[in-house]
């Protein structure tokens, strides 16, 4: 099995958010690879991993960073595969590297969701995937409707509610 997504953090304390992401992969069927390089301070081995992507089979990148978060734009510079930038919460609750990664120059995109958001990239990333594999955009059609039936039994659960002034 080889990898066709990659799952990039600045660090390692950055697991608890991003794993959602390999949790998703799982659940999809979609192999990923999962490791932690550091803009600053493994910037050579960014660079190498970001411009063998594509060779190596790889055909979307997930890159979480916090605070100056520039991981997910250096990789955008050096390869054409599309990234999605995960802001992890730190300082000033994530703002700082949602906007670090949002505000990327003319020609080098990085898709942003939003802080923490690692299952939203995951999902965006299945759904490129699925552009071109119909057995994974029927297993995104059915997780598609299995939010739905959760909000249509939320609300038969919530008919069953009863306030004095509530009138459904």
């Amino acid at each position: 099995m080889k990898p066709i997504v990659s799952i990039i953090m600045g660090s390692t304390s950055d697991l608890p958010v991003m794993e959602k992401a390999a949790k998703f992969f799982d659940e999809m069927e979609i192999p990923f690879e999962m490791n932690a390089l550091s803009a600053h301070r493994t910037p050579a081995e960014v660079e190498r991993f970001a411009r063998e992507a594509a060779g190596r089979g790889l055909k979307v990148i997930i890159a979480g960073a916090g605070m100056a978060a520039a991981l997910p734009g250096v990789i955008a510079a050096n390869t054409v595969l599309p990234v999605i930038g995960v802001p992890i919460k730190g300082m000033l609750d994530g703002l700082d590297a949602m906007l670090s990664i949002i505000q990327m120059p003319p020609g080098i995109p990085v898709a942003t969701v939003g802080v923490n958001g690692a299952q939203n990239a995951a999902i965006l990333a299945a759904q490129m995937l699925s552009l071109s594999d119909e057995a994974l955009a029927a297993r995104m059609a059915a997780y598609k409707e299995n939010l739905k039936q959760k909000i249509v039994k939320a609300n038969e659960d919530l008919a069953g509610v009863q306030y004095k002034f509530k009138c459904n």
